[in-house]
């Protein structure tokens, strides 16, 4: 069992819209903003080996839209999905697997490429996998998320066969004390989220003794710990408030390893219990935290 970091790159996007109700007197001391307010995050993935199975959780941006698109979000950074894999010696055919926490742009962009002038799976040899629900959400989008939600990159999935679908449970079918979670392979569960949009799912991965959990848009950065720190783009957000709460306890209690998808600076942390609440303990890359 291995886990790495594959770094895709950074992008920006506006503070307020990451920072939702927090004053950006307050949210500007944590990540400061240029000046057109844009704040940059990273596009973090990470790449599970078990036993024979090549697992990629996330994909980043992508590479394939057009100029103006890009305008839009400030792609920078040396790396790309493709050099990090590469980096580590994993080449596209190596990869079994692709989970998707979920269908916005920015977290399965790279699942697709353009070959030939033809769009097709980035990885030939992967099984892409999602749940009904929030495919369902993702095809027939909402005005609010519809710019989130790209049909090229889901599309070309489903037409070559490499979509596979999760039986997750309906929200109402959990209690909000715990988050559901379903098997997805020895070491690996998926925590089900509707607070950000339908059906995000977190993977939990036990390696060895210790529990890292890719918390995806949940907990995007260590500066979104805090409670109130919740994203204008979630849907739902008195849910994300309570997803967090029931979650944070659960961390804290068993000492779980949060790896950050768009923290530009911090990959991970765990937690502990201060007098202000629940708060950052250890911080760091995920290979150091791991190993001690």
């Amino acid at each position: 069992m291995k886990l790495s970091t594959i770094d895709t790159g950074n992008f920006k996007l506006d503070g307020g819209a990451m920072f939702g109700v927090i004053p950006k007197v307050m949210w500007q001391q944590l990540n400061p903003a240029d000046e057109h307010n844009l704040v940059s995050w990273a596009l973090r993935c990470l790449l599970v080996e078990e036993g024979d199975r090549k697992i990629l959780i996330d994909t980043g941006v992508g590479n394939k839209q057009d100029e103006k698109f890009f305008s839009h979000y400030y792609l920078h950074g040396p790396e790309t999905l493709a050099s990090s894999l590469a980096a580590k010696g994993i080449a596209p055919e190596a990869i079994t697997d692709v989970i998707h926490t979920h269908l916005h742009f920015d977290h399965c962009g790279g699942s697709v490429i353009r070959k030939d002038n033809q769009l097709v799976p980035a990885f030939p040899n992967a099984k892409y996998w999602t749940n009904p629900q929030h495919w369902q959400w993702a095809i027939e989008p909402n005005e609010r998320e519809r710019a989130s939600f790209l049909k090229e990159n889901l599309l070309p999935l489903q037409t070559a066969g490499q979509l596979f679908f999760l039986d997750v449970p309906e929200p109402d079918m959990h209690p909000i004390g715990r988050l559901a979670s379903i098997p997805f392979s020895q070491h690996i569960s998926l925590r089900i989220v509707h607070g950000h949009t339908r059906a995000m799912m977190l993977p939990q991965i036990k390696i060895g003794n210790q529990t890292v959990v890719y918390m995806a848009d949940l907990i995007p950065s260590l500066h979104h710990i805090g409670l109130p720190y919740i994203m204008a783009y979630d849907l739902f957000p008195y849910t994300t408030l309570q997803e967090k709460k029931c979650f944070l306890q659960e961390a804290v209690e068993e000492n779980y390893w949060l790896f950050f998808e768009h923290d530009i600076n911090t990959e991970c942390c765990n937690l502990q219990l201060t007098e202000k609440g629940i708060r950052k303990n250890q911080t760091g890359k995920l290979i150091e935290c791991l190993n001690g």
